[in-house]
């Protein structure tokens, strides 16, 4: 239940912030010189807008933020605690114990087999012509 609710709220917040960073008049006018002109500025004054969009988005990314750490609190009601790809892996899979680099178990093999050790022979070198 409160973790839908808290969902839903997100969604909304991100919408909103969308929409208000649109909305703040940049260097270039941005959004808001396009929709309306001076409808804002008409509407709170000449810095009465821009202070107004700022504790906006001000306000608006604090709730974004704190309701993400909400929802990561509450976590997924429908999930288990073993939702996790690796904590599946680690339970199906026992480690094995290490083996001596020279001794190696085939899987179906009984006895270890043997590993060749590479020999430090080496060919003589050719004459340069």
């Amino acid at each position: 239940m409160i973790y839908g609710i808290l969902i839903v709220l997100h969604i909304l917040v991100s919408i909103l912030l969308v929409v208000v960073v649109l909305l703040q008049s940049g260097r270039g006018g941005g959004l808001a010189g396009s929709m309306g002109g001076g409808v804002s500025t008409a509407m709170f004054g000449g810095q009465g807008a821009d202070k107004l969009m700022t504790r906006l988005t001000t306000g608006l990314a604090a709730a974004f933020m704190v309701l993400a750490i909400l929802i990561s609190i509450a976590g997924n009601p429908q999930g288990t605690a073993d939702d996790s790809v690796v904590r599946q892996r680690a339970i199906q899979r026992e480690t094995a114990p290490l083996q001596p680099a020279t001794e190696m178990v085939l899987p179906g093999a009984s006895i270890p087999a043997p590993l060749s050790l590479p020999t430090e022979e080496r060919e003589p070198a050719a004459p340069n012509p």
